[in-house]
């Protein structure tokens, strides 16, 4: 029966798994939740256990049933067992756990849930995947920026991992790239410097993670799953972040092996054109402790959210709005989820979240930030 959500350490999740019959996996959208959500699916496949899979964006409460083995993975609530990222990815968790079940887990896909967006250096050393990948030589770190596809072009104006001012415009991304010939130090420089130039100082930091990638090799890109197909670990993440709030079901069939990479690649366009039109063209309001920016561009907003915090917000908060619904993030805990909730309320909706990532839906735009402006003064 399943009980209230804690934390569950590998060798715990492999137990529960060994005795599951049928197993419900209830994911958040993440690309650390939906890799780990891969791994487990593909141990319990090899094992010939059933398992239904699904992804949850608002992380809302979910009903289970008794004879069903349930494993949240990011999602709080009653399950057999619980995979968070609070100790440790919970990719990585997966990766161990799948182990133990005698699978053999993808290196590459683990690599990408563990790839934090936003960190400094962008480094993945030190977990069992990463010495996994290095030993089977599947990724190499080369200068150059980290995006899924082989056309410089078309990765970075749709990366998600870095806000520019070419962002979302393949035109504007190749008359910024004439000149690097290909080089990817000076890709990395070109990329830098366009980041810097109107971005805030933590910008500096977050563009880290995007540069110095770790490519998939030859030999990685022979291998059999559809991880090896993407240029880079960070630029695999990416597609998996991004599709998980544009095309839930297409995200997670990706992180289950199955052959929609173009489909993925499409709908992580699409996410990232609307989540940069919108930071281009939103109207923005610096308050005390938070910086909101307001747009009808139609954008995913937590990835817009995001990318406002690390790359325009001089505050330490960000938050985007629409007509009817918000995202937030922090760059430190600022219990956003509870604040934005509190707003929503307040505004005539709902709203959750954690300590640096929040959304809400309202029915007055102008009372949720007048209400979310009290909440973090």
């Amino acid at each position: 029966m399943a009980v209230a959500g804690r934390s569950t350490g590998a060798e715990g999740v492999a137990s529960t798994l060994r005795e599951a019959g049928f197993a419900r996996l209830l994911v958040a959208a993440d690309a650390d939740a939906l890799a780990a959500a891969g791994l487990l699916a593909n141990a319990l496949a090899q094992r010939g256990v059933p398992f239904q899979a699904s992804v949850h964006a608002e992380r809302p409460g979910v009903e289970t049933a008794d004879d069903t083995t349930t494993i949240r993975i990011g999602i709080e609530g009653s399950a057999d067992c619980s995979l968070d990222a609070s100790e440790r990815p919970a990719s990585e968790t997966a990766f161990a756990a799948a182990r133990a079940l005698e699978a053999d887990p993808d290196p590459l896909l683990a690599l990408a849930g563990r790839f934090v967006v936003g960190d400094e250096t962008g480094d993945l050393d030190g977990s069992d995947a990463f010495e996994t990948a290095t030993e089977r030589d599947l990724v190499e770190r080369r200068p150059g920026v980290a995006v899924p596809v082989a056309d410089l072009d078309d990765g970075l104006a749709h990366s998600t991992l870095v806000h520019t001012d070419f962002s979302g415009d393949p035109d504007a991304t190749a008359t910024a790239l004439a000149g690097c010939d290909d080089d990817g130090r000076r890709t990395a420089s070109m990329v830098a410097l366009s980041t810097c130039a109107d971005a805030t100082p933590r910008g500096a930091s977050a563009l880290g993670c995007a540069l110095n990638p770790y490519v998939v090799t030859e030999r990685g890109r022979e291998a059999t799953t559809v991880s090896g197909r993407f240029e880079t670990v960070g630029g695999l993440a990416d597609v998996l972040c991004a599709v998980a709030h544009e095309r839930p079901g297409i995200a997670l069939a990706l992180a289950l092996g199955h052959d929609v990479r173009e489909t993925a690649l499409d709908a992580w366009r699409s996410h990232a054109d609307r989540a940069h039109r919108a930071l281009r063209e939103a109207t923005t309001e610096r308050h005390r402790n938070v910086f909101v920016a307001r747009t009808d561009a139609g954008a995913s907003l937590p990835t817009a959210a995001r990318l406002l915090c690390d790359f325009r917000s001089p505050e330490s908060i960000a938050v985007v709005v629409d007509d009817g619904r918000a995202a937030g993030v922090a760059h430190d805990d600022a219990d956003l989820g509870d604040r934005m909730a509190e707003a929503a309320t307040a505004a005539g909706g709902d709203g959750a979240g954690d300590d640096r990532r929040g959304w809400a839906r309202f029915s007055d735009a102008d009372g949720f930030v007048t209400a979310f402006r009290e909440a973090v003064a």
